[in-house]
């Protein structure tokens, strides 16, 4: 009998026709030979793998047993565990059509208000279509193993590096063939991180816990256990690093920051109140500053949910996207009682907001917002970030050039800001970069120090905490490790 030619993705169908007219003649019966066709068919059309950028030949994947008697006895087993519980074991699901069926079910609760934010939603769809489905969506849900999801998160971390001699990897090939195919969107050209590949990972690992709890396709999780660390454990989050003067001055040495989360020391965020005193959002900056909210959460904070003479504000809505929502738990959901001077800082912003409104007329905006543009609408997430990043980076700049011999008065023109503001900075620590959600970092630690916040938070932020009551207070507006008065 003629052997069977590899699987060719380009032209299988047409090798398929010329192995099967090769066997017609061994058959005299038209409806044998019609019923060795569909057969072979059949089997045909359930090995093959997905389509890719390679023209080459592949090898046909036949099952996961490597002899009959192993075949027999895992039929054996199934057909065992099927009378046990009642059900037909599901050996056709792929993963990918159990992804798109699972992000359907989540998407239509989302629909109703109960669901999934919008944001995280866009993200767990754009985890599927460039990672999970291109690199296991091909494969039964039955037979996915470890194996399959430490191959792919290997393929995963090869991405945008350097490519070395040859043809990369099939695995490789069907992920970068996904990315080049999203309709002109772009794509980072940057590798993946490992905090992006265990954000993958969850989506991954939360649907396949949903295929062993609720649709009870498989009986363990294959996924599970697969990031770890170099000794075993499972990774946690990135502990916040205080930026101490030591290491200040080995970044500006070397310009290697020492760890992802870095927090500045209470001098180093009073420097920055002071210097911010009168940009437009420095009641924002005052808020996060000392208290920590949230990005989203301050960008969806209402008027109604402040209360300034009671000193209260109620965190109850957020805007992480362009869609305003609830806040990211239960627990975040909270009224924070504030201090009388940020209580007086956001007096002073109310009566500069309304002098705004007045100024704009009809043209203003009644978005009912705290922090808003100048016409009333809304605050952009990403702006908030942006504007962040400018301010600290023109403190910098400010103390680049009087290093350089540049006077007050040449620095204050050059950034079109005032005398005193080029002063205060000259007179206070540098900066070193850190990310805006690490003033919220920052303020749980200071908080933590002055006794206002539970235990609970202790644990994130204890090695801050340690090192910043030993961080003296050098600039004038330096924030108080003292608790503030509490009614």
């Amino acid at each position: 009998m003629a052997s069977c030619p590899s699987v060719d993705p380009a032209g299988w169908s047409e090798a398929f026709e010329a192995f099967t007219t090769s066997l017609d003649h061994r058959f005299c019966r038209v409806e044998s030979r019609l019923r060795l066709r569909r057969f072979l068919r059949g089997m045909m059309a359930g090995l093959q793998p997905p389509g890719g950028t390679s023209k080459g030949r592949r090898q046909p994947y036949v099952g996961p047993f490597d002899t009959q008697k192993e075949c027999k006895d895992a039929l054996a087993d199934a057909l065992g565990q099927g009378g046990q519980t009642g059900r037909d074991i599901d050996r056709k699901t792929k993963v990918g059509e159990y992804l798109d069926r699972r992000l359907a079910w989540r998407e239509s609760e989302a629909e109703t208000g109960d669901g999934l934010a919008r944001s995280t939603l866009a993200a767990e769809r754009e985890a599927i279509m460039l990672y999970l489905k291109p690199g296991l969506g091909h494969l039964r849900l039955v037979e996915l193993r470890d194996a399959h999801v430490r191959d792919l998160y290997a393929a995963m971390r090869q991405i945008n590096r350097s490519e070395g001699e040859g043809k990369p990897p099939e695995l490789l090939r069907r992920l970068l063939a996904a990315r080049a195919a999203q309709g002109g969107r772009r794509i980072s050209t940057r590798p993946l991180s490992e905090a992006r590949i265990r954000r993958i990972h969850a989506v991954l690992t939360g649907a396949l816990n949903d295929a062993v709890t609720v649709s009870k396709i498989i009986d363990v999780n294959p996924a599970d256990g697969v990031l770890t660390t170099k000794g075993g454990g499972r990774k946690g989050r990135a502990r916040p690093l205080l930026w101490t003067a030591e290491r200040t001055a080995h970044r500006e040495q070397t310009g290697k920051i020492p760890a992802k989360v870095m927090v500045w020391s209470p001098a180093q965020c009073g420097a920055f109140l002071d210097v911010v005193e009168h940009d437009r959002l420095y009641a924002l900056w005052h808020l996060a500053a000392f208290w920590g909210l949230r990005r989203g959460e301050l960008v969806g904070l209402a008027w109604p949910d402040v209360s300034l003479d009671t000193r209260r504000v109620h965190v109850r809505q957020a805007q992480p996207d362009d869609t305003l929502g609830a806040v990211k738990s239960e627990e975040s959901n909270r009224i924070i009682i504030v201090d009388e001077t940020t209580a007086a800082v956001g007096r002073a912003w109310r009566t500069a907001q309304r002098a705004e409104r007045l100024a704009w007329g009809e043209a203003w905006t009644d978005s009912g917002r705290v922090f808003t543009y100048e016409n009333g609408q809304p605050l952009k997430p990403a702006y908030v970030s942006q504007r962040f990043d400018l301010l600290v980076d023109r403190y910098t700049a400010l103390r680049r050039r009087s290093a350089a011999g540049w006077s007050v008065e040449r620095i204050a023109r050059k950034h079109r800001t005032s005398i005193d503001t080029v002063r205060v900075a000259l007179a206070g620590p540098p900066l070193p970069p850190v990310r805006f959600h690490d003033l919220r970092h920052g303020a749980a630690t200071m908080l933590q120090i002055g006794s206002v916040v539970s235990d609970a938070t202790f644990d994130s932020f204890c090695d801050c905490a340690a090192a910043a009551c030993f961080t003296p207070a050098r600039s004038a507006g330096a924030l108080s490790l003292q608790p503030p008065e509490l009614r």
